[in-house]
C-alpha cells in the first residue's frame, strides 16, 4: 500500500491505534461478555465529542455524531467479540485470558473503526450523521440480530450501512467488493436417531441407530450432488456423531450435527426440505425414527448492488485498480451483517490481511490481525463518509 495514499491525520493516529489495538487483543472478551472492550469503545467516542449509547444487544456501543444541517444518515460496524480458543502465537501482547483469544480480527476491525472515528471528529468533513456501530457477539450468537431486535435502527436510523473484514490469502490493504450474495447462509442441524437398543451379539434383536446415522451421512451428499443445480453453492458438513459407550453395546439412540450453508435463499429452504426428508427416510427404512431440529441461524448475506458500486467507487477513485482485489468471489463463510442488510441497503466489503508465507487462516490458534492494515482500513472508512455524508 502506499504510504502517500493515508491522510496525514490517520498516519498521526497509527501508532496509537496500534497499541490500542494489541490491548484489546490481549484482553479476548466472548460473545455478550465485552464489557471492557465496551467500556474502552465507549470512553473514546465520548472523549472525542460522540454521543454514546449502551445496552443495545447487551453490550453494543453506538457512537452517533451529527455534522452540519445534512439530512443523510450512514452507519458503519464493526464487531467486537472474541472466540474460544487458545491462542498460540507467542506474540508480547498475545490473549491474557486462557482459552479465548481475538482469532477473527475484531480487535482490528474495532481499533480500525475507532480510528476513523477520531480523525472524523477531529477533521468534521462530512455533513450529516454518523452512526458507529461496534456490535458484540458475531462469532455464532448473532450479535446484530439482538441489537435489531433492541431498536438499533428504530433509534439510529441508517440510509446505508457498511461493514468491513480483513482476510487472510489476499494482497495487504486491498479491498475487495461484490454485490449481491456475498457470504453463505449458515444453519445447524441436530438429527437425533432413536432405534432399539440390544447386544452386540444379538443385533439382529435391535435397530442400530448407528447404521442409520451412517445411511444418513452417506445420503445427504447425494443432495448436493444430485438435488442442487450444479452452478448453485450447497455445502451439508456433518460435523459431529455421538451414539453409545461400550463395544458391545448397541445404543438406543445416536445425534449428528451438521453445518449448512447456501449462497441462495431458495437453495437455503430447499436444503432444509430435503435434509429433513432423507433423515426421516433412511430410518424409516431401518424400523428407527429421526427427529431433525433445523435451526436457522445466519442468513445469506445480499450486498445492495448501488452501495456496493458507491463502496467500490470510493476505492478505486482513491487507490485506483491496482488497490482493488481483482474478480472477487463469494465467501462460504458467514457472517450477521447480514441480519442488518435485510434491514437496511449497504455492503459489506474486505480488506487483505496479507498473502505471503506463514500467514494463516483466521479462526487459527496462529493467527493474528495484520497491524499494517490499520491505517488504509480507517482511511477508507473516513473517505466512504465523507463521500455518503455530503
Amino acid at each position: 500500500m502506499n504510504t502517500m495514499a493515508i491522510p496525514a491525520g490517520i498516519a498521526e493516529l497509527e501508532d496509537e491505534m496500534i497499541a490500542l489495538r494489541r490491548r484489546i487483543h490481549a484482553q479476548p472478551e466472548l460473545a455478550y461478555e465485552e464489557f471492557a472492550t465496551g467500556d474502552l469503545v465507549a470512553e473514546r467516542l465520548q472523549e472525542w465529542g460522540y454521543t454514546v449509547h449502551r445496552g443495545l444487544g447487551q453490550t453494543g456501543v453506538v457512537g452517533q455524531l451529527k455534522v452540519g444541517n445534512g439530512t443523510r444518515k450512514l452507519g458503519l460496524r464493526a464487531d467486537m467479540d472474541a472466540l474460544p480458543i487458545h491462542e498460540t502465537t507467542g506474540l508480547p501482547y498475545a490473549s491474557t485470558v486462557p482459552g479465548k483469544m481475538h482469532a477473527c480480527g475484531h480487535d482490528g476491525h474495532t481499533a480500525i473503526l475507532l480510528a476513523a472515528a477520531k480523525h472524523l471528529a477531529q477533521e468534521k468533513s462530512f455533513d450529516g450523521t454518523l452512526n458507529l456501530i461496534f456490535q458484540p457477539a458475531e462469532e455464532g450468537q448473532a450479535g446484530a440480530k439482538k441489537m435489531l431486535e433492541d431498536g438499533l435502527f428504530d433509534k439510529f436510523p441508517c440510509d446505508a450501512v457498511f461493514a468491513m473484514h480483513n482476510m487472510p490469502g489476499f494482497p495487504t490493504g486491498k479491498f475487495g467488493f461484490l454485490p449481491g450474495s456475498f457470504m453463505a447462509s449458515s444453519d445447524t442441524v441436530i438429527i437425533k436417531v432413536t432405534g432399539r437398543g440390544g447386544h452386540g451379539a444379538v443385533p439382529h434383536k435391535a435397530v442400530d441407530p448407528v447404521v442409520v446415522c451412517a445411511q444418513i451421512v452417506l445420503a445427504l451428499q447425494s443432495i448436493v450432488s444430485r438435488n442442487i443445480a450444479p452452478l448453485d453453492m450447497a455445502i451439508i458438513t456433518v460435523g459431529a456423531i455421538h451414539a453409545g459407550e461400550a463395544p458391545n453395546v448397541i445404543p438406543e439412540t445416536a445425534e449428528m450435527r451438521l453445518s449448512v450453508r447456501a449462497l441462495k435463499p431458495e437453495v437455503r429452504d430447499y436444503l432444509q426440505e430435503r435434509i429433513t426428508a432423507v433423515a426421516c427416510g433412511q430410518a424409516a427404512v431401518f424400523g428407527a425414527r429421526a427427529h431433525v431440529d433445523y435451526q436457522r441461524r445466519y442468513p445469506v448475506l445480499v450486498n445492495d448492488a448501488q452501495m456496493t458500486g458507491l463502496a467500490r467507487q470510493v476505492a478505486l477513485d482513491w487507490l485506483g485498480e491496482d488497490g482493488l482485489i481483482a474478480d472477487m468471489q463469494p465467501l462460504t463463510g458467514s457472517e450477521d451483517f447480514a441480519f442488518l442488510l435485510e434491514r437496511c441497503p449497504g455492503s459489506y466489503l474486505i480488506i487483505g490481511n496479507g498473502d505471503g508465507e506463514g500467514g494463516c487462516m483466521v479462526h487459527n490458534p496462529g493467527y493474528d490481525f495484520n497491524d499494517d492494515c490499520l491505517a488504509t482500513g480507517a482511511a477508507y472508512w473516513v473517505r466512504l463518509a465523507q463521500t455518503f455524508l455530503v
